[in-house]
């Protein structure tokens, strides 16, 4: 008769061969017995837990990392667009005040003023260009990001041992 174990899987519950567990080498190099003293059964239950956690804790601060860097690739982005702003508003207020007395001393002169409206309109397009690029760049790197973790999620998937063979899934589905 076959020896069975129930693993919960985040809430995904299943029945797979029971199987002993890969150790490491600093462990005994014995095959598990099954009647282990409780005390070194709870020790070895710690260490895994503790290795798993630390797996885990490692993964998260990649990732918090990596948002890290999205964060202040993005506030690098806002504070350049908002001295870009203030750059464009003080010029703006200057040419303003030109054209006003331009406009005072010299009441023919209606093609500097479109060709300073153009300019105008030109370095604001060029900004908002520069702008765009930023973000577009963001997106890139959130969608690299995400697929990463589609890919990692999906590999862990795969990785269950639910998918071994038709025959061992259904003979695990159909018995008690």
């Amino acid at each position: 008769m076959e020896d069975w174990e129930l693993c919960n899987d985040d809430g995904f519950v299943y029945k797979r061969d029971k199987r002993s567990r890969i150790s490491d080498p600093g462990e005994t190099s014995n095959p598990v017995d099954p009647e282990l003293d409780p005390a070194v059964e709870e020790r070895n239950r710690r260490i895994r837990k503790k290795r798993t956690l630390v797996k885990l804790k490692r993964k998260y601060q990649r990732e918090i990392e990596q948002w890290g860097v999205l964060s202040n690739s993005f506030n690098a982005m806002q504070e350049k667009a908002a001295g870009r702003l203030f750059l464009q508003t003080t010029t703006q207020g200057e040419e303003d005040r030109l054209k006003a007395n331009e406009a005072t001393s010299f009441p023919d002169s209606r093609e500097d003023g479109s060709a300073s409206i153009l300019d105008e309109l030109l370095s604001m397009a060029e900004a908002q260009e520069v702008i765009i690029n930023d973000v577009s760049n963001l997106c890139e790197v959130a969608e690299n990001i995400i697929r990463v973790e589609e890919e990692e999620t999906k590999q862990s998937l795969f990785d269950l041992a639910v998918w071994s063979s038709p025959r061992n899934l259904m003979a695990s589905l159909c018995s008690d």
